[in-house]
């Protein structure tokens, strides 16, 4: 969310393309793109899936709240392709229709609430064309991923281009009630011991939370999948991943 500086400090966004990079999800996105004109990604951050989406005469529009993360996008190559546009993904309406809108990156979890969970499935419906396709993925609360998040389980060596070795971390907190997740990022430069850090919170919605919505949103899933690989949806896989189009 905009608030967050892990998205919005230009500091930590240099370590998202990073520790985020080309993986199975934009393999995934890429193949099922290949037969559509024009896509909607909205949650686009720093614009990597945009810009190799945005080619032979492809209409991509990218939507992200962070400006920090779109300035990395419009200056990545194939940038100039893609029309980006700073906006919320509950609200945002460009008074355009796509043949597939994506969410990747679990950007679905930003949105803590059921209310705005449901504005952004709205914002997907009003943004379909007729025959349009939608996707977007969201961990799955039942295998409980966040507890491999710990300072312990989660430390890891990167290298930053400019900053070199870097040591990176995380921590996280669970609120059972509420089912809200915040998780601290943390990144120390081992040149210097100068650390970046952000708190960040997301939200992890149930298949059945997320099966109530859609009616609701206009919106009819077609196949729910558990995982990138392609395989379905079931209580013990990591994702929840609909595909489907307006009801």
């Amino acid at each position: 969310m905009p608030s967050d500086k892990l998205y919005n400090d230009p500091s930590l966004v240099e370590f998202y393309d990073i520790e985020n990079g080309w993986t199975a999800d934009s393999e995934y996105l890429k193949t099922m793109a290949a037969s559509r004109t024009s896509i909607l990604d909205l949650g686009c951050g720093t614009g990597l899936l945009a810009a190799a989406l945005a080619v032979s005469g492809k209409r991509v529009v990218g939507v992200d709240p962070a400006a920090a993360m779109l300035d990395v996008a419009r200056s990545r190559p194939g940038g100039d392709r893609v029309r980006w546009v700073e906006g919320d993904g509950r609200t945002i309406r460009l008074d355009e229709t796509f043949d597939m809108v994506l969410l990747s990156g679990h950007a679905f979890q930003v949105f803590l609430t059921r209310e705005d969970q449901l504005a952004a499935l709205k914002t997907i419906a009003a943004h379909l064309a007729p025959d349009g396709r939608f996707i977007f993925d969201s961990r799955n609360p039942l295998v409980e991923e966040w507890r491999e998040w710990t300072a312990a389980e989660s430390e890891r060596d990167i290298v930053h281009p400019v900053l070199g070795q870097v040591l990176a971390w995380n921590d996280v907190q669970h609120d059972p009630a509420t089912g809200i997740v915040e998780y601290g990022t943390f990144y120390r430069i081992a040149a210097d011991g100068r650390t970046y850090a952000a708190q960040s919170k997301i939200a992890f919605p149930s298949h059945e939370d997320l099966v109530a919505m859609m009616d609701e949103a206009g919106l009819v899933v077609e196949q729910w999948l558990g995982g990138w690989d392609g395989s379905s949806f079931e209580t013990s896989a990591p994702e929840i991943i609909p595909i489907g189009r307006l009801r």
